[in-house]
């Protein structure tokens, strides 16, 4: 994978929809996610028609506080899951990245702050608009006992939001890092969902 990567979220569309792009400008994936939908699930394509499934997203619950978010592949093979931390998120979002019952990496946003800001800002009349040049939050995401290995950080955009994810120095597994990417857009996606 060419880092860095780039998410990009339309602003204006009625289901969220996110386009993943490498270094090089190729598109690696693309989700839409169906509004209104009860129970979280998600399909991660290849393309922007959605004709090649790459991984499917199913949450374990309806709401979605504590919920564990089941990762598989486009043949339904568990590849591991994404768990918020309940309480741990109320002021500073927190999740595990997970394969069976072992740990693998923990997301962690950097400054609570910007989020709060973002979304106070996001939501003033028309000058909403402009809040993708004000407030960046920022994720980091580390192996369990050797430190960060990726960061998340919003990026200024107009009319759009982008997310710019960068490897940081460390030895990464290529089982590893596809769901270590996959854990990133989804946390991008709730993270988004909820302001």
């Amino acid at each position: 994978m060419s880092y860095p990567l780039t998410l990009r979220f339309k602003v204006l569309a009625v289901a969220r929809q996110l386009s993943v792009f490498g270094a090089d400008e190729r598109l690696l994936m693309y989700a839409k996610q169906k509004a209104f939908k009860l129970k979280e699930a998600i399909t991660i394509f290849a393309d922007r028609e959605q004709t090649r499934p790459l991984y499917r997203v199913a949450a374990d619950r309806i709401i979605d506080f504590s919920a564990t978010y089941n990762i598989s592949d486009a043949e339904g093979i568990p590849l591991g899951a994404i768990r918020q931390k309940g309480m741990k998120s109320l002021w500073r979002t927190n999740y595990e990245i997970v394969r069976g019952d072992r740990v693998l990496y923990n997301v962690r946003e950097e400054n609570p702050w910007a989020k709060v800001g973002n979304h106070l800002f996001e939501n003033i009349p028309v000058l909403g608009m402009f809040s993708g040049y004000v407030f960046h939050p920022r994720f980091q995401i580390s192996s369990n006992g050797s430190g960060p290995v990726v960061r998340v950080a919003k990026q200024p955009a107009f009319l759009e939001s982008v997310f710019r994810i960068d490897r940081l120095p460390g030895a990464i597994s290529p089982e590893d890092e596809r769901l270590l990417l996959i854990g990133a857009v989804v946390m991008v996606l709730l993270e988004r969902q909820r302001g």
